[in-house]
Protein backbone atom coordinates (compact mmCIF):
# COMPACT_ATOMS: atom_id res chain seq x y z
CA UNK A 1 0.00 0.00 0.00
CA UNK A 2 1.33 3.42 -0.97
CA UNK A 3 1.41 5.97 1.83
CA UNK A 4 1.70 9.69 1.24
CA UNK A 5 2.97 11.65 4.24
CA UNK A 6 2.38 15.38 4.42
CA UNK A 7 0.16 18.09 5.81
CA UNK A 8 -3.26 18.89 4.38
CA UNK A 9 -2.68 22.58 3.64
CA UNK A 10 0.70 22.18 1.88
CA UNK A 11 0.38 23.13 -1.81
CA UNK A 12 2.90 20.50 -2.95
CA UNK A 13 1.07 17.80 -1.00
CA UNK A 14 -2.19 18.94 -2.60
CA UNK A 15 -0.60 18.60 -6.06
CA UNK A 16 0.66 15.10 -5.24
CA UNK A 17 -2.73 14.02 -3.92
CA UNK A 18 -4.47 15.43 -7.00
CA UNK A 19 -2.03 13.55 -9.26
CA UNK A 20 -2.54 10.28 -7.37
CA UNK A 21 -6.34 10.66 -7.44
CA UNK A 22 -6.39 11.64 -11.14
CA UNK A 23 -4.22 8.63 -12.02
CA UNK A 24 -6.27 6.29 -9.81
CA UNK A 25 -3.33 5.30 -7.62
CA UNK A 26 -4.43 3.63 -4.41
CA UNK A 27 -2.83 5.33 -1.40
CA UNK A 28 -3.34 6.22 2.22
CA UNK A 29 -2.77 9.80 3.36
CA UNK A 30 -0.92 10.26 6.66
CA UNK A 31 -1.16 13.79 8.06
CA UNK A 32 2.09 14.54 9.85
CA UNK A 33 0.43 17.01 12.21
CA UNK A 34 -2.76 15.11 12.99
CA UNK A 35 -1.41 11.55 12.90
CA UNK A 36 2.12 12.21 14.19
CA UNK A 37 5.21 10.07 13.73
CA UNK A 38 7.04 7.46 15.75
CA UNK A 39 10.75 7.63 16.48
CA UNK A 40 11.14 4.30 14.67
CA UNK A 41 9.57 5.74 11.52
CA UNK A 42 11.81 8.82 11.61
CA UNK A 43 14.90 6.73 12.29
CA UNK A 44 14.12 4.48 9.31
CA UNK A 45 13.60 7.49 7.02
CA UNK A 46 16.91 9.01 8.11
CA UNK A 47 18.59 5.68 7.42
CA UNK A 48 16.93 5.25 4.02
CA UNK A 49 17.02 8.83 2.75
CA UNK A 50 19.66 10.70 4.76
CA UNK A 51 19.14 13.89 6.76
CA UNK A 52 19.87 16.25 3.87
CA UNK A 53 17.12 14.68 1.75
CA UNK A 54 14.60 14.31 4.57
CA UNK A 55 14.84 17.65 6.38
CA UNK A 56 13.68 20.97 4.94
CA UNK A 57 16.14 23.49 6.33
CA UNK A 58 14.34 26.30 4.50
CA UNK A 59 11.12 25.68 6.43
CA UNK A 60 9.63 28.01 9.01
CA UNK A 61 9.86 25.16 11.52
CA UNK A 62 13.64 24.88 11.00
CA UNK A 63 14.09 28.66 11.26
CA UNK A 64 12.16 28.66 14.55
CA UNK A 65 14.31 25.94 16.16
CA UNK A 66 16.68 27.14 18.86
CA UNK A 67 20.32 27.57 17.85
CA UNK A 68 21.48 24.69 20.08
CA UNK A 69 19.18 22.25 18.26
CA UNK A 70 20.33 23.50 14.85
CA UNK A 71 24.03 23.43 15.74
CA UNK A 72 23.85 19.92 17.24
CA UNK A 73 21.55 18.48 14.56
CA UNK A 74 22.82 15.03 13.64
CA UNK A 75 21.30 11.60 12.98
CA UNK A 76 20.92 10.91 16.69
CA UNK A 77 19.35 14.21 17.80
CA UNK A 78 17.29 14.51 14.61
CA UNK A 79 15.00 11.62 15.56
CA UNK A 80 13.77 13.41 18.68
CA UNK A 81 13.63 16.83 17.02
CA UNK A 82 11.73 15.61 13.94
CA UNK A 83 9.31 13.52 16.02
CA UNK A 84 8.48 16.65 18.04
CA UNK A 85 8.38 18.84 14.89
CA UNK A 86 7.13 16.66 12.01
CA UNK A 87 6.78 19.66 9.69
CA UNK A 88 10.60 19.64 9.40
CA UNK A 89 10.17 16.84 6.86
CA UNK A 90 10.28 17.80 3.20
CA UNK A 91 6.87 17.17 1.74
CA UNK A 92 5.34 15.09 0.51
CA UNK A 93 7.08 11.86 1.41
CA UNK A 94 5.80 8.96 -0.66
CA UNK A 95 6.41 5.43 0.59
CA UNK A 96 5.54 2.80 -2.02
CA UNK A 97 6.50 -0.05 0.29
CA UNK A 98 9.60 -0.63 -1.84
CA UNK A 99 11.09 2.84 -2.02
CA UNK A 100 10.65 6.31 -0.55
CA UNK A 101 10.50 9.56 -2.50
CA UNK A 102 10.58 13.14 -1.21
CA UNK A 103 8.88 16.02 -2.96
CA UNK A 104 6.54 15.96 -5.93
CA UNK A 105 7.27 16.15 -9.64
CA UNK A 106 4.67 15.05 -12.15
CA UNK A 107 7.27 13.27 -14.32
CA UNK A 108 8.75 11.41 -11.37
CA UNK A 109 5.36 10.14 -10.22
CA UNK A 110 4.62 9.07 -13.81
CA UNK A 111 7.81 7.02 -13.78
CA UNK A 112 7.13 5.54 -10.33
CA UNK A 113 3.61 4.39 -11.20
CA UNK A 114 4.12 3.21 -14.80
Amino acid sequence: MNTLYGIKNCDTVKKARTWLDKNKVDYKFHDLRADGLSETQVSTWISDLGLETLVNKRSTTWKELDETSKNNFDEKSAVTIITANPTLIKRPLLDTGKQKYVGFKDAEYSTIFN
